[in-house]
């Protein structure tokens, strides 16, 4: 297991309501304000989200797994524990496959200020069960393999990465994202769960060859 086993899982954290929101921020009336003030407020909800899930497992390594076979055994409890959270994560994407409409408070972005957008970004990915579950899966198998805290920041950052996809779009298209961005917006909408649950399969893969060695 490596960092780039975790990053796939990036998307899996953008997908849906997330990237739909960013694509609504892009298109507010301060846009650049919005999206960084988006941006920040999922970026600090992300970095603590999978932050304590990897203090959380590395303490119960340190603590339990001390002794001949302790370690091994805690790890692989760790392993079931990560396969169960992606099954349910997969189960849950599955079940939100049909919430292509945007819900109706996303009418309001139009006229978001930064503030409000950096709230809407920490509730966004604290609402999320999808989000949540991510967090937990990313932080724990991070853990689990004696992973380094700062190989979180690269899954953060490409977290963050997809979701400025929108302001990009907006900077170096100009005017032609008035184009762009609604395409964006309507894949997101579609087909991002089928994304997603590809992700996920490969993690569990991943997970279940760890636990048969």
């Amino acid at each position: 297991m490596n960092l780039l086993t975790i990053l796939p899982m990036a998307v899996v954290m953008v997908a849906g309501t997330q990237l739909v929101a960013a694509v609504f921020l892009a298109s507010a009336d301060r846009p650049r304000a919005a999206s960084l003030g988006y941006l920040a407020g999922a970026g600090t909800v992300v970095t603590v989200g999978v932050t304590a899930s990897w203090l959380l497992i590395r303490v119960v390594n340190i603590n339990i797994g001390d002794g001949s076979g302790g370690r091994r055994t805690v790890g692989r409890w760790i392993d079931v524990a990560v396969l169960v959270l992606l099954v349910v994560l997969a189960v849950v994407v599955f079940l939100r496959r049909h919430d292509t409409n945007p819900p109706k408070w996303m009418s309001k972005l139009q006229q978001a200020g930064p503030g409000y957008a950096f709230r809407l970004g920490a509730l966004l990915f604290l609402a999320m069960p999808s989000d949540e579950l991510t967090m937990l899966t990313v932080g724990a198998t991070a853990g689990r393999h004696d992973l380094s805290w700062w190989h979180l920041l690269p899954f953060v950052l490409l977290t963050l990465m997809l979701l400025a996809l929108p302001l990009l779009a907006l900077l170096l298209l100009g005017h032609r994202a008035e184009v762009v961005l609604p395409r964006m917006r309507d894949w997101a909408q579609q087909h991002s769960w089928v994304v997603s649950e590809i992700v996920i399969g490969l993690f569990v893969l991943i997970t279940v060859a760890d636990l048969l060695r």
